[in-house]
């Protein structure tokens, strides 16, 4: 570089900035430097973020209220600066938070490598290096043609340099003690400032599409919720209303208020779509929101931008472990040269012990284990687990606990979209998505749902056509399908010898379907084989115990049989169930008078469908209460309230339980007779058989009333 020497009078414009890199927030890619007022398109390596504008190659004099710069004789460049950062002890700035990302929820730092890059051609000494821990200088000075540079006079700036408030000061004019602290910048030529012009600190004036930053003695910026600053390597400089409004949705988020952070953020990845903290920003508002499938995503998007983002490969673990991943998981949680979190990584191991015993388990067959141990992972933090949730219906149907199984498939976590890691993970040998269709496929099947398991079953063999345990659950299913219609097509012609067949031939394929075993049931119920419709209906009753069809066939089965006790305790049990189905009223009428008759008991004027019967008398009071059988009296008044409200349901008890005579008494009618029972409160039931009160009842509830009602009834 050539200088010229000039009059001291004649001012010197050194700071024609033609290249102001501002491709990342660190500045190291580019340096500021001018020669002559010519552009100098040299990059220099001055070991900082932001490098101060170079200035004519002799006569350098640099102040600063945060930095005091030395210069060695012995650099390559006579117009370098180089030195060591010092803090001035008056006024010195408390500017050592840790390089992080600009508002990252976690409030945690992490490092990012922020050396500047050369190119070849063109290397420089070390000793022209710059260490910055304040505000960026411009220096223009005196001209000078000593090699050396000399201190200046305390307190006293070259004319042209920046001071921290922003004014320019002359030469010879002295700093005073109040100074501003906020941040200057060099404009980038938008708005009304020309490309190099100076902003006040804090105005957030965009420069070169991002926002104003501070500079930290680390040689990196420093962000968090309270900064509105952005990191090295985190998408490029963002705009201050982007900055801004992150700013606002980590408020909202700290108030649990995810929704509108969600919005905030989203706003802010609008205007800076390339920023890897907002991405994980937004993840934390979604994971706040329960939807966590989104909430990977994000992370991975984040990942994606910067692969050294640590705090996001931390987030991103933990929710693969939520979501039973523990593989994909360890490789974000223990990254290469970071200090893994100690809580996280022990909820790995536990979930990943409990998931392996788990598998084990399933391998035997031994599905209670399976079970149990499936529950515990979830329980210690797989959460949020598609799989484990899929495999906790399986166990349950290989229990015969289906109607537990049906619940659980409905608390199953949806993951929407699917994710690029999760639709790569295997559980149990298959692959994730494929596991969810191969239970599917068995609840679907175990519930008579069969056109439904054929296509789930489908699904999981386009998903993993390799998986030899979804290739044979696919084809089983398919051949139990079969073998159902056609048993149903030959019971629809009355063909029942040949739809056993059928049906049994679609059993050898699924011995645990119930439905296939209560169908069975009711072809040989139609060819007068009563004892093997019984045994068909215990077996369909072994898987499903709540299988209204078996319990039906069972209870005509033993009607036929004149087994009238455990005719009767089935049709009960239906009538109940089906309080409103008249013909199992009827059945449960005629078991009960069988079942009288078989033992020997007298049986007077009974009727299925009989009424409240009104008693006026005391000798019809005597005579009805004497009848053999049961009979249920109900005293009340016509003005008392609880009695209004009791006597409908009087009524439906009558008609639930025909065996049994229901009478009434109105005591403000019939004196007489609430004397001689001694009636004092309504509404009041008595309970009488043969003529002997078995129970007083006073004020019951309907719950307590039927209970007794039914107690009594066999």
């Amino acid at each position: 570089m050539s200088h010229s020497g000039k009059n001291n009078n004649t001012t010197t414009t050194a700071t024609n900035i033609t290249e102001l890199g501002f491709h990342n927030l660190s500045f190291c890619d580019d340096a500021l430097s001018c020669e002559a007022n010519k552009p100098d398109f040299r990059e220099l390596d001055l070991g900082s973020p932001v490098s101060p504008l170079r200035t004519r190659p002799s006569g350098l004099t640099a102040t600063s209220t945060t930095t005091t710069t030395t210069t060695s004789s012995s650099s390559s460049s006579s117009g370098s600066v180089s030195g060591q950062t010092r803090l001035n002890p008056v006024n010195k700035r408390h500017d050592s938070i840790p390089n992080s990302h600009s508002g990252e929820l976690s409030g945690s730092s992490e490092t990012s490598p922020t050396a500047p890059t050369r190119k070849p051609g063109h290397a420089r000494s070390d000793s022209g290096s710059v260490s910055v821990s304040g505000h960026p200088l411009i220096y223009s000075g005196q001209s000078s043609h000593q090699s050396s540079v000399s201190s200046p006079p305390p307190n006293v700036l070259p004319t042209g340099n920046i001071c921290p408030s922003g004014k320019i000061l002359k030469t010879g004019i002295g700093l005073t003690s109040n100074r501003s602290s906020r941040t200057d910048t060099l404009g980038s030529g938008m708005g009304h400032y020309g490309h190099g012009s100076i902003m006040r600190g804090g105005s957030n004036h965009i420069v070169g599409g991002g926002s104003a930053t501070s500079v930290k003695s680390g040689g990196s910026l420093a962000v968090g919720p309270e900064n509105a600053n952005v990191n090295r390597n985190r998408g490029g400089i963002c705009g201050g209303d982007a900055e801004e409004l992150k700013r606002m949705g980590n408020e909202l988020y700290r108030k649990a208020c995810f929704g509108e952070a969600l919005s905030m953020y989203d706003k802010a990845i609008s205007l800076a779509p390339g920023n890897a903290a907002f991405r994980s920003n937004r993840a934390a508002a979604l994971t706040g929101l329960g939807r966590i499938g989104e909430a990977v995503k994000e992370c991975e998007e984040a990942v994606r931008l910067d692969p050294n983002y640590w705090r996001a490969h931390q987030r991103l673990g933990s929710l693969l472990v939520r979501l039973g991943q523990v593989e994909n998981a360890r490789r974000h949680l223990c990254l290469s040269g970071q200090q893994a979190d100690p809580t996280e990584v022990h909820r790995l191991q536990v979930v990943e012990k409990h998931l392996s015993k788990c598998t084990d388990a399933r391998k035997v067959g031994d599905w209670k284990s399976a079970l149990r141990e499936g529950d515990a992972a979830i329980a210690v933090g797989a959460d949020f687990s598609p799989q484990l949730s899929m495999c906790r219906v399986e166990a349950l149907l290989k229990l015969h606990q289906l109607e537990d199984a049906e619940s659980s498939l409905s608390n199953i976590p949806k993951i929407e979209p699917s994710t690029v890691s999760s639709s790569q993970t295997r559980f149990f040998g298959m692959l994730s998505e494929a596991y969810t269709f191969f239970v599917r496929a068995q609840i679907e099947m175990a519930l008579g749902r069969f056109e439904n398991a054929v296509t789930a079953a489908e699904k999981a063999g386009q998903i993993d056509p390799r998986n030899v345990e979804v290739a044979v659950l696919l084809n089983n299913v398919k051949l139990v399908a079969r073998a159902r219609a056609r048993g149903n097509d030959l019971f629809k012609s009355e063909r029942f010898t040949e739809a056993c067949q059928a049906y049994g031939e679609g059993l050898r394929f699924d011995p645990s379907n119930s439905v296939l075993y209560c169908n069975r049931a009711a072809c040989w119920f139609k060819l007068g084989q009563w004892e093997r419709s019984v045994e068909d209906s215990n077996q369909a009753l072994l898987i499903q115990p709540n299988y209204t069809k078996a319990l039906l066939r069972r209870a005509a089965s033993n009607s036929k049989l004149e087994k009238w006790a455990d005719a009767v305790r089935d049709f009960d049990v239906l009538r109940r169930e089906l309080p409103h189905d008249n013909e199992i009223a009827e059945s449960l009428f005629h078991a009960q008078v069988s079942l009288k008759k078989s033992r020997g008991e007298e049986v007077y004027n009974m009727k299925f469908g009989g009424e409240v019967e009104e008693v006026s008398s005391l000798e019809q009071f005597r005579a009805a209460v004497s009848l053999p059988g049961v009979s249920v009296v109900h005293f009340k008044s016509a003005s008392n309230l609880h009695c209004k409200q009791i006597s409908p349901y009087v009524e439906t008890l009558c008609g639930r339980y025909p065996s049994i005579n229901f009478l009434k008494v109105d005591i403000d009618e019939s004196p007489g007779v609430a004397h001689a029972e001694n009636v004092r409160i309504v509404p009041t039931f008595k309970i009488y058989k043969n003529g002997s009160r078995m129970k007083e009842i006073v004020c019951p509830s309907h719950d307590m009333l039927e209970h007794s009602v039914r107690h009594y009834s066999f």
